[in-house]
This record gives structure tokens, sequence and C-alpha cells, in this order.
């Protein structure tokens, strides 16, 4: 009887180590598993900075070319404003000389010249969109006029604060004035 329940004795002793065991390595399975399942959402996580980070950076990026194309395009644009406002001198004597030239003899082989010349000068700046502000009779415009003296008008049907002569021709590029005109308004 002492072998048998020796023997039982054992049986039940294997049997509770096997359980112990079972449950210990159900225990670290569970927290095999919990380690796991944190790891994945620390990943997740990062995965999400990335995410953010890297939008982040191509809008900056959308921002940087969007702000250089601007630059760039205004830069441009001040040079060619600049560059045309160094002939503006050149087309206004050309416009004197024409004027001198048909009081002074009327048809000649140089008038001609010279006004092939205007033209292709008017050509230029057309092409560029440049409009010489040179109208008479409009009213006054502070955006557009320089105001040298204010006479009373010939004709008293002419309103106040009306353009009677340009005494030196504007020009507008676009929507930026340039060079304002030079006129004489009325009282």
């Amino acid at each position: 009887m002492n072998k048998k329940n020796d023997a039982d004795l054992a049986e039940e002793l294997d049997r509770a180590e096997s359980d112990t065991n079972a449950t210990e390595n159900v225990d670290e399975s569970d927290q095999l598993i919990e380690d796991q399942q944190q790891r994945i959402r620390e990943l997740e996580n990062e995965i999400e900075q990335i995410k953010d980070t890297q939008l982040r950076k191509a809008a900056e990026m959308d921002n940087m070319r969007k702000r250089l194309n601007r630059d760039r395009e205004m830069i441009f644009q001040t040079a060619r404003e600049s560059a045309v406002t160094e002939f503006l001198p050149i087309s206004d004597d050309l416009l004197r000389t024409l004027e001198a030239m048909k009081n002074a003899s009327g048809e000649s082989p140089y008038l001609e010249g010279v006004q092939m010349v205007a033209n292709k000068f008017d050509d230029i700046l057309a092409k560029h969109n440049v409009k010489r502000i040179d109208e008479v009779g409009v009213p006054f415009d502070v955006n557009l006029h320089d105001a040298m003296l204010r006479q009373k008008p010939e004709d008293e049907s002419v309103q106040s604060d009306t353009v009677l002569q340009i005494v030196e021709n504007g020009y507008i590029m676009g929507d930026k004035t340039l060079r304002h005109a030079k006129v004489i308004v009325s009282e």
C-alpha cells in the first residue's frame, strides 16, 4: 500500500507541477501578448507622428515654392518697370521732335523716318502693356496726374478740376503708374 500511495502521491505531484507550469505558461503567454500589443500601439503612434511630420514638410515646401515664384515674378516685374521707365524720356523726345518737325516744315523724309521710329517705340511700349497718359478734357485724377498749374479755362463750360493741357505725358503699365502726367488743371 505504501508503494501505491507513493505512486499516487508522485502522480499527484506531477499533475500539480504540470498545472503550475501550465499556469506559468499561460501567464507568460498573456504577458507576451500584452507586451506585443503595447509595442504595436507605440509603433502606430510613431507612424502617425511621421505622417504628420511628412505632411507638414510637404506643405512647407509647397509654400516655399509658391513664395519663390511670387518673389521671382515680382523681381521680374520690377526690373521690367525700371527698364521701361528709363526709355520714357526718349519717347517724349521723339514725340516733341515730331511735333516740331510737323510745325516747321510739313512733310519731309526726315519726318517720315522719325515717325517710323516713334511708331516702333510705341509698338514696343504696347507689347509691354504700357499706355500713355495724354488725354485732355478728362477729370483730374491724383493716381494718374500731377498738377503743375491751375488756370481759368478759356471755355466757361469746362468744369473745375479738368485736365486742360498735358505738359509731359505720363505712363501706366498694367495697374501701376510708372510716371504721372504733368498737367495744367482748370480752376
